[in-house]
C-alpha cells in the first residue's frame, strides 16, 4: 500500500481518532491545571500582598502611637503660673528618648507658649507667646489627638506635626514635629520578593516614605508623587491586589492599607513579571509537558492504528489473493483477537474453495468422457480406480455422417461447424441419458464406450437403445439439412466384446480409451454402415435377441478380417 493511500483509509482515521483521544484530554488537563494554578497564584499573591501592606501599615501605626503615648504624658497636670522646671526635664527626656521627635510645644490652658525645647533651635521658656489660634492647637483641642498634613522642613525631610491637648483644658496641650525620615527603616525592612518594595502616601497623594529616599526628599514634587498616586488610585477601596504601572513604567502588582490615625496609605508592589514568575513557570512547564504528550500520543496513535490496521491489510491483500484463485495462499494473523478468527475463517474460506476448484476440475475431466451423472457418481465415490486400466466386457459404438467429406469440400466453413454444432450438441444428449462413455469424437465420427468405466446391466440392449436413439435423433436433423440442400446421411456400428480399458496420456492431457479387436470390428461395422443402418455384431444380436429387432443381413467381408463376418442389422423405426 501506497503512503497516500494508507492516510486515505481507516489508517488516518484511526490515527486521528487515537490522536484526538489522548491529546485532546491531555491539551484539556493541562489547561485546566493552568487555570487553576493561576488563580491560586493569584489568590496567593493577594494574600501575601495583603499581608506585607497590612504589615507595614501597623508598624507605622505602632511607630506614631508610640509617639502620641509619650506625648500624652507631658498634659497629665495643670499648669500654674510658675515656671514648671518638671516639664521642661520630662520634654528634655522625652526628646532623647524619641529621636524621631524635632521640637516639643508645651501650651498651657489657654493656649499660651510655656515651653518649646528642639534639637536644632534655640530653647524658649515661658514666652507666654499666644498660640490659641494655632490650628494645631484647635485641631486638636476638636479631636484631642491632631495630626498635620506632611510637611517638609525647607523643603527636604519629611515632618509631621501631632498635637495633644490633656483630658482638661487646664493641662493644656503639647505639639510635636516629628520627623518622618524615621519610617524610612520601617519601609525599607519590608521585602516583597526580589525587586519589590513599599511606600507611604500621605491623605493628599505625597510621598512621605519610600526604600529610595531620595525620592522621598523629593517628595513634594508633583511629578514624584504622582505615578505613586496613580499605583494606590489603581488600587482603589476594592479588596485584593490591582495591577498598574510604576514610576519606571512597568506593570505591578500592588495593595494597599491604610494607617489608623494619620490617613496614610500604605502601598506593597511587586513587579508583575516576578510576582506572576511562578505562574510563567509553570505555564511554561504545562507547554512544555503538553508538547511532550502531544508527541507521545501522536507516536502511541500512529504505532496503535498501525497495528490495528495492519491485520486489515493482512485480510485485503489475503482476499484479493484469495479472489485471484490462490485458493493456496493463507493469512497469518496471530493477534488473538477478532481479527484472528477472520483471518481463520477466510483460511478456511480458502481450503473449501480449493477442494471446490479440484472437485469442478475432477468432474469436468471426467466429464469429457463420461456422461454427467456418472462422473458424478464416479466423483462421490471419490476412487479414481474405475479409471485404472483394466480388461472387461464392453459394447463400442461407432457413428458417422454418411457424404460428410464431400459435403464439407461444397460448404462453407460456417454451415460445416453448423452442421457439426447441431449434430454433436444432440448426440450429447442421447449418450448422456443412456449413462454411456465418450471416448472421442473427430470430425464426423465418434466413438462411445457402453459397460465401461462404470459396469451397466445388460450393455447390449443399453448400447442398442442408444444406437436406435442416435439414428432417430440424427435422421430428424438430416431431414431438415436437406431442406438446406445438405445430402447426408449417418450410419452406426457396435460391437461388444472383451478389451483393455483405461486412462491413457500425460500429466496434463489424459483420455479414457478402449482397445482390442472389439473396437476395430464396430469401426468397421461402422464403415460398412449405410445411411439409416445400424450394423452389429454376432454377440449383440445375441445378447438382444428377443428384446429387440434383429435382422441378419448375412455375412460381409470386413475390412482388416481374413473371414467374413456375421452382422446383424437393427431397424430403428420399430417400437
Amino acid at each position: 500500500m501506497i503512503p497516500q493511500d494508507r492516510f486515505r483509509g481507516l489508517f488516518h482515521k484511526y490515527l486521528l481518532a487515537l490522536f484526538v483521544a489522548v491529546a485532546v484530554p491531555l491539551a484539556f488537563n493541562g489547561v485546566i491545571e493552568a487555570w487553576f494554578g493561576y488563580r491560586d497564584q493569584r489568590a496567593r499573591l493577594d494574600q501575601w500582598l495583603g499581608l506585607q501592606s497590612a504589615s507595614a501599615a501597623a508598624e507605622i501605626h505602632d511607630f506614631i502611637h508610640g509617639i502620641t503615648t509619650q506625648l500624652g504624658w507631658l498634659v497629665q497636670l495643670p499648669w500654674t503660673d510658675e515656671p514648671d522646671e518638671r516639664r521642661r526635664t520630662d520634654a528634655l527626656r522625652l526628646l532623647r528618648q524619641a529621636p524621631a521627635i524635632a521640637s516639643l510645644t508645651l501650651l498651657d490652658g489657654s493656649g499660651l507658649e510655656r515651653l518649646y525645647v528642639s534639637r536644632i533651635g534655640l530653647n524658649r521658656i515661658e514666652s507666654r507667646t499666644d498660640r490659641s489660634a494655632d490650628p494645631a492647637l484647635v485641631g486638636a483641642r476638636a479631636a484631642q489627638v491632631w495630626f498635620s498634613d506632611v510637611n517638609y522642613n525647607r523643603g527636604s525631610e519629611p515632618y509631621l506635626t501631632v498635637a495633644i491637648v490633656g483630658s482638661r483644658p487646664a493641662l493644656g496641650a503639647v505639639v510635636a514635629e516629628v520627623n518622618l525620615k524615621l519610617i524610612w527603616d520601617v519601609i525599607s525592612a519590608i521585602k516583597v520578593g526580589r525587586t519589590g518594595f513599599a511606600f507611604v502616601l500621605d491623605r493628599s497623594g505625597r510621598l512621605i516614605a519610600h526604600p529610595d529616599i531620595s525620592l522621598v526628599l523629593r517628595g513634594a514634587e508633583e511629578a514624584t508623587s504622582k505615578p505613586f498616586r496613580a499605583v494606590r488610585d489603581a488600587i482603589g477601596p476594592k479588596a485584593g491586589f490591582a495591577t498598574s504601572r510604576d514610576a519606571q513604567g512597568q506593570f505591578v502588582a500592588a495593595s494597599a492599607a491604610p494607617v489608623q490615625g494619620t490617613d496614610w496609605t500604605v502601598v506593597v508592589a511587586q513587579p508583575l513579571s516576578e510576582a506572576y514568575a511562578p505562574i510563567y513557570a509553570a505555564l511554561w512547564r504545562t507547554a512544555m509537558l503538553l508538547a511532550v504528550s502531544t508527541m507521545l500520543a501522536g507516536v502511541f496513535a500512529y504505532a496503535l492504528a498501525d497495528r490495528m490496521t495492519e491485520p486489515i491489510k493482512l485480510l485485503e491483500e489475503g482476499t484479493e489473493r484469495i479472489g485471484a484463485g490462490s485458493f493456496d495462499h493463507r493469512i497469518l494473523i496471530h493477534t488473538g483477537d477478532e481479527f484472528q478468527r477472520l483471518a481463520n475463517s477466510f483460511n478456511k474460506m480458502a481450503s473449501e474453495l480449493a477442494l471446490a476448484q479440484e472437485h469442478q476440475e475432477r468432474i469436468a475431466r471426467l466429464k469429457r468422457f463420461l456422461a454427467p451423472q456418472v462422473a458424478d457418481l464416479v466423483d462421490r465415490a471419490g476412487d479414481d480406480s474405475v479409471l485404472d486400466g483394466r480388461r472387461t466386457e464392453v459394447v463400442v459404438v461407432f457413428c458417422d455422417l454418411r457424404g460428410f467429406t464431400a459435403f464439407s469440400a461444397g460448404a462453407t466453413p460456417e454451415d460445416v461447424m453448423s452442421v457439426l454444432s447441431e449434430y454433436y450438441e444432440d448426440l450429447g444428449r442421447v449418450i448422456a441419458k443412456f449413462e454411456a462413455t465418450l471416448i472421442n469424437f473427430s470430425g464426423d465420427g465418434l466413438m462411445v464406450l457402453v459397460n465401461a468405466p462404470v459396469p451397466v446391466e445388460e450393455p447390449a440392449l443399453r448400447a442398442i437403445d442408444l444406437a436406435v436413439d442416435m439414428q432417430r435423433t440424427v435422421q430428424v436433423l438430416i431431414a431438415g439439412w436437406r431442406s438446406r440442400g445438405y445430402h447426408v446421411g449417418f450410419g452406426i456400428g457396435l460391437a461388444s466384446g472383451p478389451a483393455t480399458v483405461g486412462r491413457i496420456g500425460y500429466k496434463d492431457r489424459l483420455d479414457y480409451t478402449a482397445i482390442g479387436s472389439v473396437v476395430n470390428l464396430a469401426a468397421r461395422l461402422c464403415a460398412s454402415a449405410a445411411d439409416k443402418e445400424i450394423l452389429v455384431d454376432a454377440k449383440v444380436a445375441a445378447d438382444v435377441k428377443g428384446r429387440r429387432p434383429v435382422e441378419d443381413l448375412g455375412d460381409r467381408n470386413i475390412k482388416g478380417f481374413d473371414e467374413a463376418i456375421p452382422v446383424f442389422g437393427i431397424a430403428f423405426n420399430a417400437p
